[in-house]
């Protein structure tokens, strides 16, 4: 089983617009670019990952890409969104021989190698999904597809009964997993909070981003 992670990155300049009202441009963007790095260093310590494709039209991830042995960058021009980004890493995964992919997400931070290793060791050689619901149950925050292209990826509010639904119309296994620290992303202010609690209690990892918000007041 070839197992490639597909990492769609959306431009620094435009992520994390909820909290527009909270955090400076400079510091949303440093947040997207520390957490995005995390999540590449996770990746390369998981041992069930055979190799990371970045989807992005961010120039500073290509760099991030580079520094962190991913394998490759796929353009995406138009930064139409998550899911429409995922396809693409998908299609391109099918084109270097995975017969599986991971789909994760750039926001993830405190994102545990041995957690996710023992992610992907619950998915079978069959058709299956496996759906990571967020920390409120009804999001998706990460999608394991055995094959690649069993289903199309469809995020967004209520996303983890869409998956669930497209899983089933497939005709494949699905189970929702609950995965800890794939369920900490970070959208709101609520969620930054939820994500600097866990990395106090939580031992290692996510130094980036642990760096970033020692220098971010609490609200």
């Amino acid at each position: 089983m070839r197992t490639v992670a597909v990492l769609p990155v959306k431009r620094f300049g435009a992520a994390k617009q909820r909290l527009n009202d909270d955090l400076s441009d400079g510091t949303r963007r440093a947040l997207a670019e520390a957490m995005v790095t995390d999540v590449l260093i996770a990746l390369r310590r998981t041992r069930g990952v055979d190799e990371v494709l970045v989807v992005s039209g961010e120039h500073a991830a290509v760099a991030l890409a580079a520094g962190y042995d991913a394998a490759a960058v796929i353009d995406d021009p138009t930064d139409a969104g998550h899911s429409a980004a995922a396809l693409r890493g998908i299609e391109a995964a099918l084109e270097r021989g995975a017969t599986r992919v991971v789909l994760v997400p750039g926001d993830c931070p405190a994102l545990d190698p041995v957690e996710l290793d023992a992610l992907l060791a619950r998915a079978g050689t069959g058709p299956g999904v496996l759906v990571v619901p967020d920390r409120h149950g009804d999001g998706t925050n990460a999608l394991v597809l055995t094959p690649p292209d069993v289903m199309a990826p469809a995020f967004g509010p209520g996303s983890r009964a869409r998956h669930e639904e497209l899983a089933r119309e497939a005709g494949a296994e699905c189970e929702a997993v609950e995965v800890r620290t794939l369920g900490l992303d970070v959208d709101t202010l609520d969620d930054l909070e939820a994500l600097r609690e866990a990395l106090d209690r939580l031992r290692g990892g996510a130094s980036h981003t642990r760096g970033l918000l020692a220098r971010v007041s609490r609200r």
